[in-house]
């Protein structure tokens, strides 16, 4: 399962944001006559409200823009750096788009503006902390016109946003309809087990502590949880993520409780390396779910585009089309 602190910082606490652009054609002129030679438009994004060409051609994405505006059929021009291994469950096409960008810096914060202006982009993107915005907001600006979202906004409203001021409209209809009739499909599918039984996913990261777990209620587990509507813990209101906790080993007993466990595996289904200590425990396999078929691994790309969330769905609905009896 994919998170890095930038992408989930904001995101496990968001709710939508009225950062999805609200979109009205304006003549170059500056006259507002709404018809198809329109070569600018009016957004509207978290630092107000911002004039952008009708159809950017030059698009440059800073912080968590990257991936979600590259998975709608995006092009970036330049980028911040991705980590390799969040390029990597990225589908061949899209790692291609991302390696045929300029790297501008390897985080928001020390991008290098004569880089970027060189570049010569028609649109800026940017999803960074409030913070970091203002430092780099009028250097920004005076290269290109800036659309900028802070953490908060909830990858829904970020999607539909780079897709209104990247002119990706069509293909960001098409990911959405797609991912609704997915969801659909499995609550359909699976309405009896998802109404009788309790989940939990479990998670480790390359960043945990040796011999420590957590209860992972971040990540593409919102996802079942939220949108699915399938019973995974989560943390109380205000408080922090339960994922945020780490747990010993010791502990591991306790998720006997829960009917089905989920856990992060691979594209080829097999324990992701962090997690492989968990599963390698002996308390791990005495777990009655994991010894009756019960604990299922679950494949999540990532879960802040539409692309990677589809592709978390069906390893989802392909694990659940395995699951025995829970009661």
């Amino acid at each position: 399962m994919t998170m890095t602190p930038l992408r989930r910082r904001g995101a496990a606490l968001a709710t939508v944001l009225s950062a999805a652009l609200a979109i009205t054609a304006c003549g170059g002129d500056g006259d507002d006559t709404g018809d198809a030679t329109a070569k600018t438009r009016s957004v509207e994004a978290d630092n107000g409200t911002i004039e952008v060409p009708a159809d950017p051609q030059r698009v440059a994405t800073i912080g968590n823009t990257t991936l979600p505006f590259i998975d709608i059929g995006g092009k970036p021009i330049g980028v911040t750096a991705e980590s390799d291994s969040d390029v990597k469950l990225l589908p061949e096409d899209q790692q291609a788009t991302y390696a045929a960008a300029t790297i501008l810096a390897p985080s928001a914060d020390e991008v290098d503006m004569e880089k970027l202006a060189s570049l010569k982009p028609d649109l800026i993107l940017a999803q960074i902390p409030d913070a970091e915005f203002e430092l780099i907001k009028k250097r920004l600006e005076a290269i290109a016109p800036t659309v900028f979202f802070g953490l908060d906004t909830e990858w829904k409203a970020l999607a539909d946003g780079l897709a209104g001021a990247g002119n990706l409209t069509d293909r960001f209809g098409q990911q959405k309809a797609e991912f609704e009739g997915k969801v659909t499909k499995i609550q359909e599918t699976y309405r009896k087990i998802i109404d009788e039984t309790s989940f939990v996913d479990v998670n480790r990261w390359a960043s945990s502590d040796p011999g420590t777990f957590a209860i992972a209620d971040i990540g593409c587990s919102e996802i079942a949880r939220d949108d699915v509507g399938m019973d995974f813990p989560q943390a109380a209101a205000g408080a922090d993520p339960l994922a945020w906790t780490s747990l010993p080993f010791e502990q591991i007993g306790s998720l006997s409780k829960y009917d089905v466990i989920t856990y992060p595996v691979d594209a080829k289904g097999q324990p992701t390396e962090p997690f492989v200590p968990v599963v390698e425990t002996n308390t791990w396999k005495a777990l009655p779910a994991v010894s009756s078929g019960r604990a299922l691994g679950v494949f999540c790309p990532g879960n802040n585009a539409y692309g990677s969330v589809v592709r978390y769905l069906d390893s989802l609905a392909s694990v659940l089309a395995t699951l025995p009896a829970t009661k």
